[in-house]
């Protein structure tokens, strides 16, 4: 059987699809399974032990550029590599019009697709040869893992995601922890898309004095190439216990792994160190934590009663971040760190995470 799965973007999208993945593999151990990606969220997935084929696309590069006869060979090349492994079933993960676009494109024999009503974009039904009734209520991950139902395919355990993580990353983030001398450390990770995801970076850099004199867990800052801004006002404003810490995201896993506790919003960081098993502390604005938060039961979720509809934030320029006192903030890390001292490690809990075939 040839699988094409569709699911092009965020990170945290991605990375919400992977247990998908891990049970169709388990379901089908000699399948061909394709995963159609942009570049921009691809590097959790390339060197995949579960995948065979990995195809980037670049759309948002070809929008810009459309009328470039560079652009019209990187998309026609895009189609004829679709189209080559002859699919025969394509699941389209994402609702968007271009996720379906894709998935049409590819002339898998079953094109499917969620029902209309749990679309983003209703519009891109009309590429699918099959829509499956889901609930919209619960986690993104069990929207997924209902997709491939139609497969007959039930989840069998705690969820898995499979990454493939080289030794020379392991190695670059061991070797960065001991020349900065850090020992016992928080990921605090304050970047977000909008603001409407970001808590204060004054509030950040308040938290990284407290965990370091009440915990002495040392910051370790992490953010994207565009957050160096960001990560310095927190840095700067928490010294001498927080440090600046740019990594890639397979080295950010690393870090996870090595994590005391992760504090942050609702971005891809966040949801690559739940999936390593990171204790975690959630702080979420407009976006609903049932849907997009961590999922294990000791990890714990702030959240901003007062914020505004995620479609608010998206259509305006209002520029407020996350309204949530400090002081709540380090209730919860009081409670996390309290559980995680009584429990196993949440990946034990889990499954681990670099899956293989």
């Amino acid at each position: 059987m040839r699988i094409l799965i569709v699911k092009l973007s965020s990170i945290g999208d991605v990375i919400h699809t992977l247990p998908a993945l891990a049970e169709l593999r388990r379901r089908f151990p000699s399948a061909e399974v394709s995963w159609v990606v942009e570049r921009s969220s691809a590097e959790l997935l390339r060197e995949s032990p579960m995948l065979d084929h990995l195809i980037e696309i670049n759309t948002r590069a070809w929008r810009q550029q459309w009328q470039g006869p560079r652009t019209w060979r990187e998309v026609l090349q895009a189609v004829e590599d679709l189209r080559k492994h002859q699919f025969d079933i394509g699941f389209d993960f994402q609702g968007l019009l271009k996720s379906g676009l894709v998935l049409y494109l590819s002339r898998a024999r079953r094109r499917v697709g969620f029902e209309t009503t749990a679309m983003r974009e209703r519009q891109s039904r009309v590429f699918l040869t099959q829509q499956v009734p889901v609930s919209d209520e619960g986690h993104v991950i069990e929207k997924n893992l209902q997709l491939i139902r139609v497969l007959g395919i039930e989840r069998s355990g705690p969820y898995q995601f499979p990454m493939s993580i080289p030794e020379e990353d392991r190695q670059i983030v061991e070797w960065k922890l001991k020349s900065l001398g850090i020992g016992s450390f928080a990921i605090i990770n304050p970047g977000g898309n909008w603001k409407g995801k970001r808590w204060s970076p004054e509030n950040y850099a308040a938290l990284c004095q407290y965990l370091y004199h009440t915990h002495r867990l040392v910051s370790v800052v992490t953010h994207a190439p565009d957050e160096e801004e960001l990560a310095w006002q927190v840095t700067e404003g928490g010294r001498p216990s927080a440090i600046a810490f740019p990594c890639t995201l397979k080295q950010l896993a690393v870090l996870a792994d090595r994590a005391s506790l992760f504090v942050g919003g609702d971005t891809g960081p966040l949801h690559l160190a739940a999936a390593r098993g990171a204790p975690i502390v959630a702080i979420f604005g407009a976006t609903l934590a049932r849907r997009n938060g961590p999922f294990f039961p000791d990890d714990v979720v702030v959240q901003d009663p007062d914020a505004m509809p995620e479609a608010y934030y998206r259509r305006s320029n209002d520029d407020h971040y996350i309204n949530v006192p400090l002081d709540q903030v380090q209730q919860a890390i009081e409670r996390r760190l309290a559980r995680a001292s009584k429990a196993q490690p949440n990946q034990d809990a889990r499954t681990a995470t670099d899956g293989s075939r």
